[in-house]
């Protein structure tokens, strides 16, 4: 249980916008030091005028969180403002569609660069840190929360990419729960599985680096956009409504956060086909005329 965070740092990637910026958001209300990450300068620019309004003590940095130099550079500097982080949210993602086999190579780098790297790169610089903390001192209580998805529980269709890799986040971030469980009772683990939040994920295409921005998108990654787009865009639940999970989590200690739970009939069906042996079950058999839609959508062409 966690229940101070006065005083308390967190680190926050992708805090620019959508729920690293509604956690920091929080963060500030309850008294919280600041690190504020994002690839975006404006985004970020705007976040910390923000919350050092708000008066919370904020260490900003630019950095590519698929960047081991960068992270290690960015864990350096709050050990040298802050100490020990208590918290941290790897929060940074982005989004890309398409049909598996019509991702190139440097669409893969960049989505796991970000989605899977960026979780990697937070875990192994924040963790030794955060254990050292708990170690020197016994009142000491952290909490790591990596961003996944309901992608990483389950595998629709036109979006492999993305399911890959917070598949895999949604993998390192259970491991991480139980590896920390047999060395600590003081640093705790969640993950976040959001379903369609408005946030800026949809629109991830903006930070695009260079050399990728310029590729030419295929029909399914067009069609996978504007499904995106309207799925992301007429959610209802909002990414604030969603930090407000996250903290809950945090102060439960309960490791699986979801944003809409209804979704996870979805994952059960999955899973049962695992466990029967069957093959994968259709993602769209309570909305049929979505899969049908997308089916003649990619045949049309």
């Amino acid at each position: 249980m966690i229940s101070d965070f006065q005083g308390k740092t967190a680190v926050l990637t992708g805090a620019g916008s959508g729920f690293g910026l509604e956690c920091a958001r929080i963060g500030a209300k309850l008294g919280m030091n600041l690190v504020l990450v994002d690839v975006q300068q404006d985004a970020l620019d705007k976040a910390q005028a923000e919350l050092e309004a708000a008066g919370a003590p904020v260490l900003a940095r630019q950095v590519d969180v698929s960047s081991a130099d960068q992270m290690e550079a960015l864990a350096q500097a709050v050990q040298q403002r802050f100490g020990a982080p208590h918290f941290v949210f790897n929060n940074a993602g982005v989004g890309s569609g398409g049909l598996v086999w019509e991702n190139s190579v440097k669409d893969w780098e960049w989505v796991l660069g970000v989605n899977v790297w960026g979780v990697i790169h937070g875990v192994r610089l924040f963790t030794p840190m955060m254990l050292a903390a708990a170690k020197a001192d016994p009142a000491y209580r952290g909490h790591i929360v990596n961003t996944a998805s309901m992608a990483g529980l389950l595998t629709p269709p036109n979006m492999g990419i993305y399911n890959v890799s917070k598949h895999a986040v949604v993998s390192l971030s259970e491991t991480l729960y139980q590896d920390l469980k047999l060395v600590t009772d003081q640093v705790g683990a969640s993950v976040l599985c959001p379903y369609f939040v408005p946030t800026g994920i949809s629109q991830s295409h903006r930070n695009k680096p260079a050399g990728l921005a310029d590729e030419k998108p295929t029909q399914s990654q067009l069609i996978g956009q504007a499904m995106s787009d309207k799925a992301v865009s007429s959610g209802k639940v909002t990414a604030a409504q969603v930090a407000e999970m996250v903290f809950h989590a945090m102060r439960h200690d309960q490791f699986y956060i979801y944003s809409h739970p209804k979704a996870l009939g979805n994952a059960q069906s999955r899973f049962d086909a695992i466990v029967a042996g069957t093959n994968p079950p259709d993602p769209f058999a309570e909305r049929p005329e979505i899969g049908e839609g997308l089916r003649q959508a990619l045949r049309a062409g």
